[in-house]
């Protein structure tokens, strides 16, 4: 095919652009590309037949796309005052962690070099012995290596802290802002389909999937999204849906029984169990604990990696696994056979036929295999919960058409839904979105959805 590069030269400066072409030329590029994009048509067509992925393209990603589109072109209103006063608020905060690293540390550096922070920290502090280098013989002050410190020397806490407020200004609280459309007074991010390995949607300027809600300030930042004039945010997300898939699958008696038992909270149920407790016996901690290792040991979390995420012995960490896939027999089982059909067909399907393709799955080299072991899991489940809501979407935007809904669809962050919502028809769309959200498929134990209504998306979520 005619090379881009052709028409109007290579990156840079000195490029040309399309419109200044002429159009004799231009045509002949443009013909070629929907003359093998045609050809292309009937073999991909082939394709999706011959993997049966037809219903997958069919009735999700090519209706999803309108969906996409309406969502983009809504945009979602910024309360640029909010977010100007929570820079300010962040930046204080920031000098106040910058001037108790100096302190720490005895001088003033740059916290942001990874030479200067390595010398500072295993030279002058000497925080361990034998620190681990990059392939350049550097010092290696990588998130992942600190956190393995933390508890090594107080100024490892305050680093974490500097470069978690620092991303969140540099990210988001000092960018949003500079994303709002002049013409519509919105931001307009732009969602991807086929980004993801997993199915899942992703989002860029701004990225809204990857926004730090489990932490306070990243929390805040949602409080500057809020609905339009006197409209109300409606926030509606997937209870559990990634453990309730799990359930589904993996069919063990136990997980289906305390999804499908009456309102019992599903990791009060797994604390009961692997700590041999009765329900009204179990503590917070407990709770907590079980909770971690419901997310962390579906996708396969090592022993060290929940004795970091908890602050246990990596052999406390080891027993708990144990204990839980002892009491959860059916999650071992299920996913040790995810990974003998991976070994086999060399990819995994979600309920919905998508495919996510592991070609290192029988790799010699066992990091490299077990990888694509954790991944086997992961897309089966993860990309099942993607489909799901992805179909939701779908069905919910063909309500609003339908029923002549005024509101919007805005937003959607992973297992969640977002609407900017005239007041009039609030109980309206709160019933059409729980109706479309949990019928989108029937499965062993019951879709939940849990709704909020706010001033923004904070209060609503």
């Amino acid at each position: 095919m005619i090379s881009i590069e052709e028409l109007i030269g290579a990156k840079g400066k000195n490029q040309k652009n399309m419109k200044d072409i002429d159009v004799n030329i231009v045509s002949d590029y443009a013909c070629e590309d929907a003359d093998i994009t045609f050809r292309l048509k009937s073999i991909f067509a082939q394709g999706l037949k011959e993997k049966n992925l037809e219903n997958l393209f069919y009735e999700i990603e090519m209706p999803l796309v309108n969906v996409l589109v309406s969502m983009e072109r809504n945009g979602v209103v910024i309360d640029s005052e909010s977010i100007t006063n929570y820079s300010k608020e962040l930046k204080i905060e920031l000098k106040e962690i910058e001037n108790r690293i100096y302190e720490h540390a005895g001088e003033h550096f740059n916290i942001a070099s990874p030479k200067q922070l390595g010398v500072i920290l295993f030279e002058k502090l000497k925080v361990i012995s034998n620190p681990k280098r990059t392939k350049t013989k550097q010092y290696s002050t990588g998130e992942e290596e600190l956190v393995k410190l933390v508890d090594k020397h107080p100024i490892i806490k305050e680093i974490l802290e500097f470069r978690s407020v620092n991303k969140l200004i540099n990210t988001y609280v000092d960018v949003l802002p500079g994303l709002v459309n002049e013409n519509t007074g919105r931001i307009h991010t732009s969602f991807n389909q086929t980004i993801t390995s997993t199915g899942r949607l992703s989002s860029n300027n701004p990225n809204l999937q990857n926004i730090p809600i489990r932490e306070e300030r990243g929390r805040k930042i949602r409080q500057s999204f809020i609905a339009s004039g006197d409209n109300v945010f409606l926030s509606a997300d997937y209870s559990q849906i990634e453990l309730r898939l799990m359930a589904h699958l993996s069919e063990d008696k136990s997980m289906l029984e305390a999804f499908n038992k009456f309102s019992m909270d599903i990791h009060t149920a797994t604390a009961a169990k692997i700590f041999k407790v009765s329900e009204d016996e179990v503590t917070r901690e407990m709770r907590s604990k079980a909770k971690t290792a419901n997310f962390g040991i579906i996708y396969v979390i090592s022993a060290f990696g929940l004795s970091q995420r908890l602050n246990i012995s990596r052999k406390e960490a080891k027993e708990l696994i144990d204990s839980y896939f002892e009491t959860f027999p059916g999650v071992k089982s299920f996913m040790d056979k995810c990974i003998e059909i991976a070994r086999e067909k060399e990819y995994v399907e979600t309920l919905f036929g998508r495919r996510r393709y592991l070609p290192d799955i029988n790799s010699r080299n066992a990091v490299v295999r077990g990888f694509a072991e954790r991944n086997a899991i992961n897309a089966h489940i993860q990309g099942s919960a993607a489909d799901i809501i992805k179909l939701a979407m779908v069905n919910v935007y063909r309500r609003f058409v339908a029923e002549g809904i005024k509101s919007k669809m805005i937003l959607q962050v992973h297992d969640e839904l977002n609407f900017d919502v005239c007041q009039y028809e609030l109980e309206q769309i709160k019933s059409i979105v729980s109706e479309e959200m949990t019928s989108v498929i029937k499965l062993k134990v019951p879709l939940e959805v849990e709704s909020g209504v706010g001033e923004n998306w904070l209060e609503a979520h």
